[in-house]
């Protein structure tokens, strides 16, 4: 067995970095660890890091942190996957926090407001950029297309789950596969770069399978205990202490249940987030979702961190007994707790029959047609938010079975259709990076605000 040679001390280090660099959403983190781990480091090669990463593209939640997770546990065992995985959720679970304090502290302040204002329209290209990016990627023949187009309309027009979506393209691509039908056999998953490619063979870690990587029911199903206890015993305790209909027990029920049904990564997660968060619970507006995803998007870490915020403000607005201000706080960390407790546990139970599954056609198909269903999702998204961030008054309307809202043109807000077109030009035109956009759109926002005020 060859030995990677690589210190604890030193993965430790490496972790941190890829955390503090991790901007730009899922794709824009995996391509940071791509580089970082396989072409720098040269830790593991891009064989195992592809077969990692749609091992992770099938799992709910975020991938890119189930990814650093998996990583981190074939380089270091269960105690790498923990630094790796906790590293990856830190800075942005800190960022996050002292942003939602300012939100709600500050949110009336003319400079704050005009910050948010700006930021909205940054992200809602940022999020057509995402369905174009993906759609691209994925999108590769016409039975895909037809997935994504299937799935936009059940979401869109008849409000159909969103877990139902994906187990249903997952099932479509998995029996294409298994009968070998060509369009459901091109893969999936994130791509990580061109250029030339390292072997898993020249790699530290090398082609092998670690001893401790091979899969043993006995020591899978212990981690698991453990993590399960940890992600469940809290949620059961709220339930006992709080029953049903409490803020702390919504939360920690709603995002627990998001923890095991939310394939696809962080923009279809965030497009379940939304429709439940706004319309069922009423936790927060539309627009505050937009601020919210707007503030992961400028920080670094999951962009699923951005549920943190809407955690927050769920329980900052009922309180109870406590502090808006403390029950806010613990709000957030339960939301965190309740979303990435269970990333660790698929990864230590799951990683070891992962790595002695590779390159399973029919599971490698579900993965293409569930990224297909995805775009469709993704799209859906974009035109909520759109319609969110562009229009004053949206009415009602129902066809044939479909329900579905259509903006009143007369309610567009002029300076928002002008600063999203500004973004768009900036993003597909003259090809800005993410953050320098953020920052000159949340610019442009504070002084529309300031002029305002004037």
């Amino acid at each position: 067995m060859k030995e990677h040679g690589v210190p604890f001390s030193e993965a430790m280090k490496v972790w941190a970095r890829v955390a503090a660099l991790s901007f730009g959403g899922p794709a824009g983190q995996i391509a940071v660890m791509h580089r970082i781990i396989v072409e720098e480091k040269k830790w593991i090669g891009e064989q195992r890091f592809l077969q990692a990463l749609n091992y992770c593209t099938l799992l709910p939640g975020p991938e890119a942190q189930q990814l650093a997770t998996y990583i981190g546990w074939l380089m270091h065992r269960t105690a790498g996957g923990l630094v790796a995985g906790i590293l990856f959720v830190l800075p942005g679970l800190l960022a996050i926090m002292a942003l939602s304090w300012i939100y709600v502290l500050l949110g009336k302040v003319t400079l704050v407001q005009g910050l948010f204002f700006g930021l909205k329209a940054a992200v809602l290209v940022i999020v057509i950029e995402a369905v174009l990016r993906v759609g691209k990627r994925a999108l590769k023949n016409n039975v895909m297309r037809a997935i994504a187009a299937a799935a936009f309309v059940a979401i869109f027009f008849y409000d159909a789950p969103f877990p139902l979506i994906i187990i249903a393209a997952g099932l479509l691509g998995f029996a294409g596969g298994k009968m070998g039908w060509a369009p459901f056999l091109g893969g999936g998953g994130h791509g990580a770069g061109g250029g030339k490619q390292l072997a898993d063979a020249e790699s530290l870690l090398g082609e092998e399978t670690p001893l401790h990587a091979r899969p043993n029911l006995r020591w899978s199903l212990t981690i698991s205990a453990v993590f399960l206890a940890l992600w469940l015993v809290p949620v059961g305790w709220l339930y006992l202490q709080f029953g049903p209909g409490n803020v702390f027990t919504d939360i920690a029920t709603f995002f627990s249940t998001m923890a095991i049904v939310t394939f696809g990564g962080a923009y279809a997660v965030l497009a379940y987030v939304a429709q439940q968060a706004v319309d069922h619970y009423g936790w927060v507006t539309a627009g505050e979702m937009l601020d919210g995803l707007g503030m992961a998007e400028s920080t670094p870490g999951p962009l699923i961190m951005v549920t943190q915020f809407v955690g927050f403000l769920a329980a900052f607005r009922e309180p109870g007994a406590m502090h808006p201000l403390l029950a806010g706080t613990l709000g957030g960390l339960l939301t965190t707790w309740v979303t990435f407790t269970p990333c660790f546990l698929w990864i230590f139970f799951g990683a070891p029959f992962a790595e002695a599954l590779r390159a399973n056609k029919a599971l490698s198909a579900a993965l293409g047609a569930i990224t297909a269903a995805v775009v469709g999702v993704i799209l859906n998204l974009a035109v909520w938010f759109g319609l969110q961030v562009l229009f004053a008054e949206l009415r009602p309307v129902s066809v044939l079975g479909a329900s579905f809202d259509l903006p009143v043109l007369g309610s567009a807000n002029i300076a928002t259709v002008a600063l999203v077109a500004a973004c768009a030009l900036a993003v597909f035109r003259f090809k800005f990076g993410m953050v320098s956009v953020l920052l000159a759109s949340s610019l442009a926002g504070i002084v529309y605000a300031l002029m305002l005020g004037a």
